[in-house]
């Protein structure tokens, strides 16, 4: 896993950055993403977010279990092919529909180059 974060429904409203207080989300290092779990919320798929690599667009993904405080591997894991992510570039998951009640989890899985 390169980083992870939790946070309150209440603070994670549409167009805020779930990352914005990770401080992993940059690295002097290369990297490499290949996918990323988000789980909690208040029902299945009631919260989406928009990943970017800098400027770059990732996708659009969902929560995939509800009220949940941890990440069950394999079965919340979500592909995103190999992204490269350049050495000094921000990781931003931006919120597109916000969870109503519980917090959510969100992790991205990766390596280091």
């Amino acid at each position: 896993m390169l980083f992870n974060t939790v946070e309150a429904a209440a603070t994670l409203t549409v167009g805020v950055d779930a990352f914005r207080n990770e401080r992993k989300r940059t690295s002097s290092r290369p990297r490499v993403m290949n996918g990323l779990a988000i789980v909690g919320g208040n029902a299945i798929g009631e919260a989406s977010v928009d990943f970017f690599i800098e400027d770059s667009f990732v996708g659009t993904f969902q929560n995939s279990l509800n009220g949940a405080v941890s990440v069950i591997m394999p079965d919340h894991f979500q592909a995103t092919g190999d992204r490269y992510i350049p050495p000094g570039s921000a990781v931003a998951a931006i919120i597109r529909t916000a969870p109503t009640v519980s917090p959510l989890k969100i992790q991205v899985f990766g390596r280091e180059l």
